[in-house]
């Protein structure tokens, strides 16, 4: 018999799907910049500076309105706050379409930005419907809308073409703005939120929401999440740059590598959560730390001639990644990827079942800030270094670091739940062999 703790509260289906297709129009509109951005710095003459500003601008603003999203879908309920954001993004979007001037485009990209704030909110709202052992799919379904990037990447270009950078923004903000609608009408609140109406118990303050925050380990989450999906963001903004620099690829073509890369590595979030479930996340962030590391190891790997002297004079032979090899190696990354953004969000339902939305909300927040700082690091790397493949050089090191944390951590709560581990002979097979450490070890009772 199912207990009823481990059964999705009633409405849970509807919270599920029609907040992941809000989720999924949320992202569109999050990255519109990445088309429309190419025809306004064409109109008002953008430096390169300027032109990366604007599209980052939406990034940036959607990732620091998470940590007080998630704080108001806990006090207020998911459901009415995503219409507010969803209209706030949709009004925002359509009055884009009247900037004339690089300032009001500025603005105007600040209220578009939080399109990408609605993650927090349906984070901590598909959560509540679902008992743990079902949130990890739960969550990797809903986290699947990331694809809303390679509609805009699919679709706008041919609206613009016809009809203007203008039509896209209005477009998009309708859409957004039907969307909104239909998600308020055909949901319902929350198990918790509707308790706290029939109660009269009044919801928890935004302070005590955010008392979580000071637990070192929601801020280790926030560096696996700053890696899987901030890393994932920057590497598909990056790799058309990359494409066309480091292999001469025109950027058509490097352009439908990098959505190729997009799509799946959304999609695959799905398997992760379903993942998460089965065998728990924290083996799926080792097998996500793992085979990154790896991955990112070989391709940071530089382009490398070697010159040795031979029996019969110099022999010169070169190292380097073909491109077949290189599009194999980074979509395993973003599939790995993919596995640890489920996993990441599958511990905190479980770790902070109150505080879900604050939590949540700050973990989204350092990872969307991936997605801004790292494309600029990239660059930085480029000039300093001049090598292409620097930025693997630092995705390598963040990983390793995470997984370095990680296992620490992992140690520590070992031990301090077993700490007869700590007198374990470090061979157990050569036990008897020499001295053994764990005879002359201190016992419990002293």
């Amino acid at each position: 018999m199912v207990s009823v703790s481990e059964v999705p509260a009633p409405g849970a289906k509807a919270a599920l799907w029609v907040s992941t297709f809000a989720f999924t129009a949320c992202f569109a509109v999050w990255t519109i910049f990445s088309i429309i951005g190419v025809q306004i710095k064409a109109d008002l003459n953008l430096t390169e500076a300027q032109f990366g500003l604007l599209v980052g601008t939406p990034i940036l603003t959607g990732s620091l309105s998470r940590i007080f999203l998630g704080v108001w879908t806990g006090q207020f309920g998911g459901r009415i706050v995503n219409l507010v954001v969803m209209v706030l993004a949709a009004a925002a979007t359509f009055l884009l379409s009247y900037a004339e001037t690089y300032t009001q485009f500025l603005i105007a990209a600040l209220g578009v930005g939080l399109a990408g704030g609605a993650f927090a909110v349906g984070v901590a709202y598909v959560s509540k419907f679902y008992p743990a052992s079902q949130q990890g799919t739960a969550l990797g379904i809903f986290g699947a809308g990331n694809v809303g990037a390679a509609v805009t990447k699919f679709a706008a270009p041919f609206l613009m073409l016809a009809l203007g950078w203008e039509a896209v923004a209005q477009v998009w903000a309708s859409v957004l703005l039907v969307i909104a609608v239909l998600t308020y009408l055909l949901t319902r609140d929350e198990p918790d939120v509707i308790e706290r109406r029939r109660t009269g118990q009044k919801p928890v303050t935004a302070w005590m929401q955010l008392t979580p925050l000071k637990d070192i380990r929601v801020w280790r989450f926030s560096l696996y999440y700053f890696f899987v999906f901030g890393g994932f963001v920057a590497l598909a903004l990056w790799l058309p740059h990359y494409l066309t620099g480091a292999y001469g690829l025109g950027i058509g073509a490097a352009g439908m590598l990098a959505v190729a890369y997009s799509i799946p590595g959304s999609l695959f979030r799905v398997f992760g959560g379903w993942l998460s479930d089965r065998i728990g996340a924290r083996k799926v962030m080792y097998l996500t730390f793992a085979i990154s590391a790896v991955c990112a190891f070989i391709l940071a790997y530089p382009a490398t001639t070697y010159v040795i002297d031979g029996i019969e004079g110099p022999i010169q032979f070169k190292l380097a990644l073909n491109l077949p090899a290189f599009i194999v190696l980074v979509f395993v990354l973003g599939f790995a990827m993919s596995l640890g953004k489920a996993a990441v969000y599958k511990h905190i339902p479980v770790y902070y079942p109150d505080h879900v939305g604050a939590v949540g909300g700050l973990v989204g927040m350092i990872g969307g800030l991936g997605g801004f700082i790292l494309p600029i690091a990239f660059g930085a790397l480029n000039d300093l270094t001049g090598v292409w493949t620097s930025c693997f050089m630092l995705l390598f090191l963040l990983v390793f670091g995470a997984l370095i944390w990680m296992h620490l951590a992992v140690s520590r709560m070992e031990h301090r739940r077993a700490p007869s581990l700590a007198t374990l002979p470090e061979f157990p097979e050569l036990a008897g062999v020499g001295p053994d450490r764990s005879a002359t070890a201190p016992s419990a009772a002293n």
